[in-house]
């Protein structure tokens, strides 16, 4: 189900030729830098030659190029980006998307250029809403809305439109950074009772939980982004409403939306850029905001307005939008989930092959397919020298979060298993050549 102001837009999307326009020679004639000669008082540009061009392109390459220069890199010259997000995008999406950010599909427009509710806009978010209802299978009795602030947004939105004053309770299960800010900011709103407490390496056993009876929602992190903590099932919260913060595993592996009140999850980690953050929520929970709050934090202003009571993020929506349909092609979630195991799985395998020269802290049941940290413990010292031989050989963004320190291979949807073989090989090399 699409929101109904956009489908007379959708069949404008899909049955769009895809045809691309190339750049014409006025075009890169205005876009290139002239330098200038003086005649009397009057600065004259001067036409580049395309030698000068050339050799233009190949010094500033030269200026901007890491000591990694000589290292093989993947296609187009890319390197593997092991970044917890902003992260990796399919390379065939960007391609598109540097197509369309000069002219749009013919149209002359730049994709950022669009008024938000022209009929070539709505029909991209049209299509990008349709696509993730395929690929989630979300019942038709959820709404999608494609928001702005951030997931951590969602941490004040979330109490403020589904209690009903500050004596309310509200669970929070935590197992991480993340789950921890969330109860943080849900206890200013509400009685925020804390259902267990993890260590960061473990996910506390169900029966020790200490849900609330009267708890208005279940609040907990699908995967911990900093210590690699993953739940591997839907916790059981009974009839209450579930609250997933699903940031750093959305769209990595199918999810029965149905079990869920509210999915939420910024969009720069598996799906696009930063800029948006999605909102999957049950038809009855919309509607309900407490009187103190904010217009732009209420779902309902956001639901009755399709996503444009303001202007939308129009650019990061389109990236997952494309995302999307890159996804659908590939064999929709189940595929994903399969590539993305087997991904995990190579880079455990490793550290556990080690023989203790590296160490992932996370208990086996609990760990994450999208975030592997992993330490030297025999010798801290290493791990600067690991990071620096790392990104000479094309494998950037390893250095662990701030608050734990060591290593994190963040390997989302879009990184290519060539990208996880190669630092499974690295990691073995730098290993016997520091074990010896």
């Amino acid at each position: 189900r699409v929101a109904p102001s956009l489908q007379c837009y959708f069949h404008a999307r899909t049955s769009h030729t895809s045809t691309r326009t190339t750049r014409t020679s006025t075009m890169q004639a205005s876009m290139t830098r002239l330098p200038a000669t003086r005649v009397g008082s009057t600065r004259i540009a001067q036409p580049i030659s395309v030698q000068r061009r050339t050799a233009l392109r190949v010094s500033a390459s030269a200026t901007l190029t890491s000591p990694s220069a000589s290292a093989s890199k993947t296609e187009a010259g890319r390197i593997f980006n092991f970044s917890a997000g902003p992260a990796m995008l399919p390379l065939e999406v960007l391609h598109e998307a540097q197509q369309d950010i000069v002219n749009y599909k013919g149209t002359g427009m730049s994709i950022m250029e669009m008024s938000h509710r022209g009929k070539e806009y709505m029909a991209v978010q049209a299509k990008a809403e349709a696509d993730l209802r395929t690929l989630l299978a979300i019942p038709d009795n959820y709404k999608v809305l494609f928001l702005q602030g951030g997931a951590s947004t969602q941490f004040s939105a979330i109490p403020l439109n589904l209690t009903t004053g500050p004596d309310d309770v509200t669970d929070y299960i935590i197992t991480g950074a993340w789950s921890k800010k969330a109860q943080e900011e849900g206890k200013k709103y509400t009685k925020a009772n804390v259902v267990t407490k993890g260590d960061n390496k473990s996910i506390p056993a169900a029966s020790t939980w200490k849900l609330s009876p009267e708890a208005k929602f279940v609040h907990y992190c699908d995967n911990e982004t900093i210590g690699g903590v993953e739940f591997k099932g839907v916790p059981n919260v009974g009839d209450k409403i579930l609250v997933a913060d699903m940031s750093s595993n959305f769209m990595s592996k199918p999810v029965d939306v149905a079990k869920y009140g509210i999915i939420y999850a910024g969009a720069q980690k598996n799906v696009g850029p930063s800029g948006v953050v999605i909102v999957i929520i049950r038809d009855d929970l919309i509607g309900h905001a407490r009187a103190e709050t904010p217009t732009m934090l209420d779902f309902k202003t956001h639901s009755e307005n399709d996503s444009m009571y303001n202007t939308p993020p129009c650019w990061s929506i389109y990236v997952c939008g494309m995302v999307f349909e890159h996804l659908l092609k590939k064999g929709g979630l189940a595929a994903v989930r399969a590539n993305n195991e087997v991904k995990a799985k190579l880079l455990y395998d490793t550290i556990a092959e080690s023989k203790g020269f590296y160490n992932n802290p996370v208990a086996p049941e609990s760990r994450s397919l999208m975030n592997v940290p992993f330490t030297i413990p025999s010798n801290p010292d290493l791990e600067k020298a690991f990071i620096k031989e790392a990104e000479k050989l094309t494998m950037v963004q390893l250095k662990g979060h701030r608050s734990v320190g060591g290593m994190r291979a963040s390997i989302y949807n879009a990184m290519p298993l060539e990208g996880v073989q190669l630092l499974a090989k690295f990691m073995r090399e730098f290993a016997a050549k520091h074990q010896a």
